[in-house]
């Protein structure tokens, strides 16, 4: 028996030395970033940002895949099931880790034991319209969904996802009827408001602007507490009567459940890095963009946080479980 536990023993003794080993020299292979979103969305292009720092400054490559579909859900089940050695992260809108809990019924994977890693970036979200919208103001906008009831629909990245909850919550405030078309990202949503198949997204900023100024669809609001700089002649939800209709975003990377605090500890200290070299800040400043950076409690913070707010819309909407 004392040589059968003195081989455990020694067995415990080596793998934890093999395991701290492979913690300090991480990473010594590519880094799978698995992103909840088709190609092409907000989240998608802050993720490719920050992936080619971090090869930058951890000296391996960070490799992004995109795994879109069920409001993020496919992507957070695979890495959720991935092991925890930090060579699988997820990069992710709010969705997936804060009001899916809330909205799907039979998750695979529990939101909350995901390892929070670091914010990648926050934006502002605005309301876009299709091009040929009739009406041309934020309050002519107000005044044609009231007279219009259940005639117009949005689009949004997918249920449960900001750009849905938003305009749950503009139906709550204005007594509005919008219907919802929800599709399986930010690109594919905003293809078909460029076509003209939906009325309208409440979508984030940075992917809304592009589109305005070239006169392909327009903003007509922003839900922050004050005016975007960029779009000054462009009035808040607030300005309009609609008081504390405040709604942004944010991207984030997570770790698989159980990922060791030294690796966590690495990748957030590469993210806060990366966030202070005025490269990335005037990157994020064009594409209205704020920085990201913090601890990974800082993260789980927010994350508490929007899910009680966002868990309270779905609730006061009536937004059924899927």
């Amino acid at each position: 028996m004392t040589r059968y536990l003195a081989t455990i023993t020694a067995a415990a003794a080596l793998f934890a030395a093999t395991s701290a080993n492979a913690q300090s020299d991480y990473p010594n292979k590519p880094v799978k970033v698995v992103v909840t979103v088709p190609a092409g969305g907000g989240v998608d292009t802050v993720t490719r940002l920050v992936a080619e720092r971090l090869r930058n400054v951890l000296g391996q490559p960070f490799v992004v895949e995109n795994k879109g579909g069920a409001g993020g859900n496919i992507a957070a089940d695979a890495v959720f099931q991935s092991p925890p050695d930090g060579y699988t992260l997820m990069a992710s809108q709010p969705a997936p880790i804060t009001t899916n809990v809330v909205l799907y019924k039979n998750l695979s994977f529990d939101p909350t034991a995901f390892e929070p890693v670091a914010i990648m970036s926050s934006a502002p979200n605005v309301l876009l319209v299709k091009g040929d919208f009739p009406a041309k103001t934020a309050q002519e906008f107000i005044a044609y969904v009231k007279a219009n009831p259940g005639k117009l629909n949005y689009a949004s990245q997918g249920p449960g996802t900001t750009s849905h909850l938003t305009a749950e919550l503009f139906n709550k405030m204005t007594g509005a009827k919008l219907q919802h078309v929800p599709y399986k990202g930010t690109g594919p949503a905003l293809n078909d408001l460029v076509a003209g198949h939906v009325d309208l997204i409440f979508m984030q900023y940075e992917a809304a602007i592009k589109l305005h100024e070239g006169g392909r669809a327009r903003i007509l609001a922003a839900t922050t507490e004050k005016r975007i700089p960029a779009l000054p002649d462009i009035p808040t939800m607030g300005e309009l009567g609609l008081k504390d209709f405040i709604s942004d975003t944010w991207n984030a990377i997570s770790a698989p459940p159980k990922t060791p605090p030294a690796i966590i500890t690495k990748l957030n200290t590469a993210v806060n890095h990366m966030m202070q070299t005025p490269e990335l800040q005037e990157q994020y400043k064009k594409m209205g963009l704020q920085v990201g950076g913090g601890t990974p409690q800082d993260m789980a913070k927010i994350v508490k946080a929007d899910t009680a707010r966002w868990g309270e819309v779905i609730k006061e909407a009536n937004i059924p479980q899927l």
